[in-house]
């Protein structure tokens, strides 16, 4: 497998030296977590620095062992403290050592130590997890590859490799596989033998068969709008499931929790409000998702759709789905209120963007109706479709920027040029 370019994440490490607070690496298990601080981050420290002021310690071997103890630990690294020169201290699966939150905050109130750590346990797995820290943490979200990631070390042709990505998704370790076989083996074993029994084991459930469900459920209906109120009704209406509201909602929640799936709220465009009443749910690995289906549902516009979702969030959008009411007249002369779809509607600072998904257009018909909500948009903001092709950018005669899935991917400014 050839190296895997994460200069987007290496360059986050960077600027957050020196700002003083603990640096906290997150996310899904085996998204990379450790290999870019291990790896990458290490080595660029150790071409800038002198080798004896830049500690690294995974805390997962036998030789450190002793270390986990947060006492010796805290001794161990203050022994190392020569100088009053700047040292860094890099700790792997930091949740093995004990009491490790004020280990942590201890070393806030040493000036001349910077702190990365990594974690792969459900604490560490968490959204909340900087709240341990007293605010005094600064979180470093590490997805699974992006599709230009995910290019720079596969081996074929970008077609190719997005036909591979859309199905296995960008979970590092996939790339090192030599068949399919083996890549659903490898994503089915992870459901099962890891992210399932960390939300058990975080959450005191007991109940797996109802929380396995549930995520077949989600990963069936990514892309369509849905909420605890629903999924209620076809645990006990079709699936013959008894099962509570409230225990959905919970169950959703801990699939939040440990980043498997991200809810997307829908926004009132005109009205400039939130609909807390229904949501859509992506997950944040395309090929754990199609593994929880056994790769039966091909549906490939809602998984590009979930693939431009998780590009717009790594990217540091705040994305919501919109909708736009508009006023029309029916055939029979009534007047109607009818509600259009907008696929994401993106956040950042004073930029908002539009962006429509659009797997295929296969008549003008189909053409009007995925502009049909951007046009109805009244405000200055940038309105996008992007297209399952190879095109790259152009504006039409209202203003509606198109383009391909490929170059929208693979172009990290490719939202920034209008």
């Amino acid at each position: 497998m050839k190296t895997i370019n994460r200069d987007f994440y290496l360059n986050k490490l960077i600027k957050k030296d020196g700002n003083g607070l603990i640096k906290v690496i997150t996310g899904i298990r085996r998204c990379g977590k450790s290999y870019l601080l291990s790896d990458i981050f290490y080595n660029y420290l150790l071409e800038n620095n002198s080798k004896d002021h830049v500690i690294y310690i995974p805390l997962d071997i036998k030789e450190n062992e002793s270390l986990r103890d947060g006492d010796t630990f805290l001794n161990y690294i203050y022994k190392l403290i020569k100088d009053n020169k700047k040292y860094y201290v890099l700790i792997d699966e930091v949740q093995l050592m004990t009491d490790f939150v004020s280990v942590l905050n201890s070393f806030l109130y040493k000036k001349n130590i910077e702190v990365y750590v990594t974690g792969s346990n459900a604490k560490l797995l968490s959204k909340d997890v900087i709240t341990e820290f007293r605010g005094r943490g600064d979180e470093v979200h590490v997805y699974p590859l992006s599709f230009k990631e995910y290019v720079s070390a596969f081996d074929g042709d970008k077609y190719e490799a997005y036909n591979q990505y859309s199905r296995y998704g960008g979970l590092p370790l996939t790339l090192s596989f030599d068949n399919e076989s083996e890549k659903t083996l490898y994503l089915k074993n992870l459901f099962t033998e890891t992210y399932i029994n960390d939300i058990l084991e975080r959450n005191n459930i007991s109940n797996k068969e109802d929380l396995d469900e549930l995520l077949n459920v989600l990963a069936s209906q990514v892309g369509s709008l849905t909420n605890a109120n629903k999924l209620t009704n076809i645990f006990n209406n079709e699936k013959d499931f008894n099962i509570s509201y409230k225990t959905i909602s919970k169950y959703i929640d801990c699939f939040i929790d440990a980043f498997i799936i991200k809810k997307a709220e829908r926004y009132d465009i005109k009205g400039k409000k939130m609909i807390n009443s229904i949501y859509k749910y992506y997950f944040e690995d395309i090929g754990l998702r199609n593994a929880r289906l056994n790769f039966r549902q091909e549906d490939n516009g809602y998984i590009m759709e979930n693939i431009i979702y998780n590009e717009l969030v790594r990217r540091g959008y705040n994305v919501d789905i919109g909708v736009v009411e508009v006023n029309e007249t029916n055939k029979k002369g009534v007047r109607i209120k009818p509600q259009y779809e907008v696929d994401f509607v993106c956040n950042l600072g004073s930029k908002k963007l539009y962006i429509q998904s659009a797997y295929e257009i296969k008549s003008e018909l189909k053409n009007q109706q995925e502009r049909k909500s951007l046009i109805n948009i009244n405000d200055s903001f940038q309105k996008i479709i992007i297209l399952n092709d190879m095109s790259t950018p152009k504006m039409d005669d209202y203003g509606i920027i198109t383009m391909g899935i490929y170059y929208f991917l693979l172009n990290e400014d490719s939202l920034d040029k209008f």
